[in-house]
């Protein structure tokens, strides 16, 4: 369906002041127009409003029939006619020529100039002639590299376009056939060709190709044709065949087909390339792919067959993205990249536009009020003339393009109107005899003639699609050449200054049918958007302009979803964002009263209200707006109202507004531990510490946690990206740290909240950036006992160890009361082990020990003792921690302990703790350790006890109980060899005894 307004894109027209009735004209470039008349070309440049000036004129071969002008390289291709032979011409350095009489140089392609000719060609107009096997019907110029594509009766010829160097300052523009493009079934009438992109259109057939210059599948790179699959190319061939013998007496027509990507391979027309060129490797073309083929029948619903019903106007347009990129030279230079292509071709009354990169897609179709003769597509309009009016349609191209540049456009941060969006005519303009229409920049350049002549007809194609009796006439001849035409110039508005007149006549929809309005804000955020994308068009200056009316477009578009009450009323939340308005500015243009004088807040606004206060933005709504908001939700979605209460927006609501909106949801039995929470907040806020321990009574404390997991908000807010405990959590803090850590705990647990967010709030909350408090440490420890799947958790072991080594090593206390003892997380957590017994009995020894920090110890032992610790990753944070203490020769023991490093333990409990040598013993020195009581333990007890001293009776005790366990476990002749030699008898005779009789007693 195609929506009609009555807008004014058009703007000021100029008659361009040429002497003979044009045949051909084309433009493109900054200003460059061309009129081809008989065997002369006109230039003019446009440069402006009432500024078109002739430029110069030159002569050519013949009767020009077909004319393309190629910015990149600043030539002119042109097919001209002479004594009924057709030459290809490309006309290069036309901008020097200065008068009609100049001379000109004309040379063949690929004809070598030497360098005593240069000044010669620098300031010359040079013509280059493009010899052909077969007669030229069509010629295209690549947008982008400049590349010339020539259309004959079975093949398409590229010309690379190429610069040949005369010395280090002069080159000239050259051209080399690089590759022919064999096909068949399929006589072009029209082609375009960008970036490898070729499109070729005959009669009534459509066919879209893509060449691709990286060879496939290791084959190596030659000149022999390579084929496309053609399974049905042998029926195609019988069905031509067929069309020359059928009967008289029957009419014969094809199918309409639409072949896309893959499929349309199987169209039966064959397609073959040949490399001739010796261009650089990365330029060939070696392999072609099929992206569209369609076919259309003519209307034979009354038994005649018009030759008017034909295809025209095939036009390839890019849409690119341009990036400063350095070319070995010392200037940037711009380099367009594609990012979409789209290609249209038009039918008398109905138009077709596809995208053709990535994926082959129909977006739009175009039906014409009234038969349509030429059509020209823009990146913003779509411009067709009939023949007495010019119409004006818009496109999807921005909205396509969009979408290839961000594929996640259609989200909650952004969004851009749908592709699949009705088009719309802004204008139906009259004018009288239209001819023929070509555009460039913001120019239209249309042909009037005021008196109708017959339109001369096509070359006639030998692939008829429909063969009938009696259809093969005489061609009308076309009457002589009358006066009475014109060449006018018609400029489009600017982008800007079209979206504001949109925008007006958007207005007149805002109380009757806001899906019209909708539609007509869409239509001009996409104008917007489509100049935004064509940078290169851009004045100094006008981008800013444009920026700032895209942005107050999404404030229309977001204002229009706000009110609306559909599936797409989400689409307010990124038109907002996108429009840069703030929470402030977005609610004094959302008021709307209804005729009653009763106030309705549709769900577009709810949404966007809502989300925007999830999000922590950093605007703090004034206490009347935050009113107004509370009030909204209230009416619209109660439940959500405790949530909205929580945000950091809302800091400035008046507690006494809050807790009324709060109540009313109780008396309405609405009411849950969410609730609960809130009205919590709202009288610790108020200062009722009654108010808010009776709140906190109502619910046990599982309950409460459950609650702030709900909303974390009540707990921890973001304010400029720094998290900013709330006033709930320094109070329960200090009355309640057991239900904060939990509730924190259960954040994390469902990714509500970060292990280093966590660990900054209570940094914050405690006032303690270097130094790490005690709740941090019963989090930490809360961590360990609950086992979160995505806790490190040697990361948890290491931040643990060293703030129990720090506290051990400074002899600091903690600053509250832990929450947790030794024994609570031994008895609740895997991951602290069961202190050995020696650990006991060496810390036992110790009169003088600080109870102040026997927890850190404890915990630190159970730690060591754990099956999961990593013991090597703590030994380089031992060293603050000294062996003078008992408490740190307990750790550095442990941690040798479960190195293995037995030998070395008992050399240091021997010297330090000697009465606690048998417990280690017989706790560490078993299995394969066994051998150690004999051969190392027994030896240093008895050298000890010779040396005296003061801890000679504990040597000796050890030693008995040493020599008791030696005596069961060796066998006699092996016990006496470990025995001392100058020992005395009578000491071991007891256990010589024992060991000779076990034998007898097992």
């Amino acid at each position: 369906m195609v929506q009609l307004y009555n807008l004014h894109p058009f703007g000021s027209q100029q008659v361009v002041p040429c002497k003979l009735e044009p045949e051909r004209f084309c433009g493109g470039g900054r200003d460059a127009l061309f009129v081809a008349a008989g065997c002369k070309v006109e230039a003019f440049a446009v440069t402006g409003q009432e500024l078109c000036q002739p430029r110069c004129a030159f002569s050519t071969l013949g009767r020009v029939l077909c004319l393309a002008y190629s910015e990149a390289g600043d030539y002119l291709a042109a097919i001209e006619e002479k004594n009924k032979a057709t030459f290809l011409r490309a006309y290069v350095n036309w901008r020097s020529k200065r008068s009609e009489n100049c001379r000109v140089c004309i040379r063949m392609v690929g004809h070598n100039v030497e360098a005593p000719f240069s000044d010669t060609y620098k300031d010359q107009m040079s013509i280059i002639e493009m010899p052909l096997s077969e007669a030229p019907l069509c010629i295209s110029c690549c947008p982008v590299k400049g590349d010339l594509l020539v259309g004959c009766t079975n093949k398409l010829v590229l010309f690379s376009l190429k610069y040949q160097v005369i010395n280090e300052e002069f080159s000239i523009l050259d051209f080399e056939r690089s590759l022919i493009i064999h096909i068949d079934n399929i006589i072009p009438v029209e082609i375009s060709f960008c970036i490898g992109y070729v499109a070729l259109m005959s009669d009534l057939e459509v066919l879209i190709l893509k060449m691709e210059s990286d060879p496939k599948n290791g084959e190596s790179v030659n000149h022999q044709p390579h084929k496309t699959d053609n399974p049905m190319k042998q029926t195609e061939d019988v069905s031509h065949e067929s069309l020359q013998l059928e009967s008289d007496d029957f009419v014969i027509c094809q199918k309409p087909m639409e072949l896309l990507g893959e499929k349309s391979s199987q169209s039966g027309v064959s397609v073959t390339l040949e490399s001739t060129g010796l261009a650089d490797e990365k330029t060939k073309y070696y392999h072609v792919q099929h992206l569209l083929y369609k076919r259309f029948a003519p209307d034979i619903s009354f038994c005649v067959f018009s030759d008017d019903v034909k295809l025209h106007s095939l036009q390839l347009l890019p849409i690119y993205q341009t990036g400063s990129l350095t070319a070995g030279r010392k200037k940037l230079s711009q380099e367009k990249e594609l990012l979409s292509l789209f290609c249209f071709f038009s039918l008398p009354h109905v138009g077709y536009l596809y995208m053709v990169v990535k994926s082959v897609e129909l977006m739009s179709v175009y039906q014409y009020p009234e038969k349509s003769q030429q059509a020209v597509l823009t990146p913003q309009f779509l411009h067709v003339i009939a023949s007495n009016n010019l119409q004006c349609f818009t496109v999807r191209c921005s909205a396509a393009a969009a979408r290839e540049e961000d594929p996640y456009v259609d989200t909650t941060l952004k969004a851009c109107p749908p592709v699949s969006m009705d088009v719309c005519a802004l204008r139906i303009q009259l004018f009288i005899g239209l001819k023929a229409i070509c555009h460039f920049k913001n120019h239209l350049i249309l042909l009037t003639k005021a008196d109708p002549e017959a339109i001369p007809e096509r070359r006639e194609s030998p692939k008829r699609l429909l063969s009938r009796k009696g259809t093969s006439g005489k061609l009308k001849t076309p009457p002589v050449a009358e006066a009475g035409w014109n060449l006018y110039i018609v400029d489009t508005i600017s982008p800007v200054q079209l979206y504001k007149e949109m925008v007006d006549y958007s207005n007149t929809y805002k109380t009757t049918k806001t899906q019209s309005c909708i539609h007509l804000l869409s239509e001009a955020h996409l104008l917007v958007r489509a100049a935004l994308m064509d940078a290169s068009q851009l004045e100094p200056g006008e981008k800013t302009e444009l920026l700032e009316a895209f942005k107050e477009s999404c404030g229309h578009l977001g204002d229009c979803y706000s009110r609306l009450d559909t599936q797409h009323s989400h689409l307010a939340l990124p038109y907002y964002k996108m429009s840069g308005l703030s929470m402030a500015e977005v609610l004094s243009r959302a008021d709307w009263v209804l005729e009653d004088g009763s106030q309705k807040y549709e769900r577009g606004l709810i949404f966007y209200i809502n989300h925007s206060l999830y999000e922590n933005l950093d605007e703090e709504l004034s206490e009347e707006l935050a009113a107004k908001v509370v009030r909204m939700f209230h009416v619209a979605e109660p439940k959500q109202l405790p949530h909205i209460l929580c945000s950091p927006s809302m800091k400035n609501i008046n507690p006494l507004t809050a807790m009324s909106y709060l109540s009313k949801l109780d008396t309405s039995g609405f009411s849950s531990i969410l609730v609960t929470l809130t009205k919590a907040a709202m009288a610790l806020k108020m200062g009722d510490l009654d108010m808010h321990r009776n709140e906190m009574k109502s619910h046990p404390e599982m309950k409460l946690v459950c609650g702030f997991i709900l909303e974390p908000r009540l707990l921890i807010q973001w304010r400029k990206g720094q998290i900013v405990p709330t006033e709930l959590a320094a109070h329960l803090k200090d009355t309640q740290p057991g239900l904060l850590v939990a509730s924190v705990l259960g954040l994390q647990k469902n990714n509500k909240i970060g292990i280093e967010e966590a660990d900054s709030f209570f940094k914050v909350l405690c006032g303690k950036d270097e130094d790490i408090p005690q709740l941090l440490v019963d989090l930490w420890e809360a961590q360990l006992v609950a086992g979160l799947p995505d806790v490190v958790l040697q990361e948890l072991f290491f931040k643990l160890t060293s703030q129990y080594i720090w506290r051990l090593s400074k002899r600091q206390p903690p600053d509250t009361i832990p929450l947790r003892t030794s024994e609570d997380l031994i008895n609740a957590c895997s991951h602290y082990g069961l202190i050995y017994p020696w650990v006991n009995v060496l810390i036992s020894s110790d009169s003088l020990a600080d109870k102040s920090y026997t927890e850190d110890l404890s915990k630190l032992q159970s730690l060591i003792c754990g099956p999961s610790f990593d013991i090597a990753s703590i030994i380089p944070f031992l060293e603050p921690l000294s062996e003078d203490t008992i408490a740190g020769l307990s750790v550095h023991v442990l941690c040798q302990t479960r190195l293995k490093e037995y030998e070395q333990c008992i050399d240091t409990l021997l010297e330090r703790c000697p009465e606690a040598i048998i417990p280690y013993a017989n706790h560490e020195l078993k299995e394969e350790n066994r051998t150690l009581w004999w051969k190392k333990l027994l030896p240093e007890l008895c050298h000890r006890i010779k040396c005296g001293g003061e801890k000679g009776q504990l040597y000796l005790s050890s030693l008995k109980e040493t020599l008791s366990v030696v005596a069961v476990e060796l066998e006699l002749r092996d016990f006496l060899n470990v025995l001392p030699e100058d020992g005395t008898a009578a000491f071991f005779l007891p256990y010589l005894l024992y060991c000779s009789r076990k034998k007898s007693l097992t």
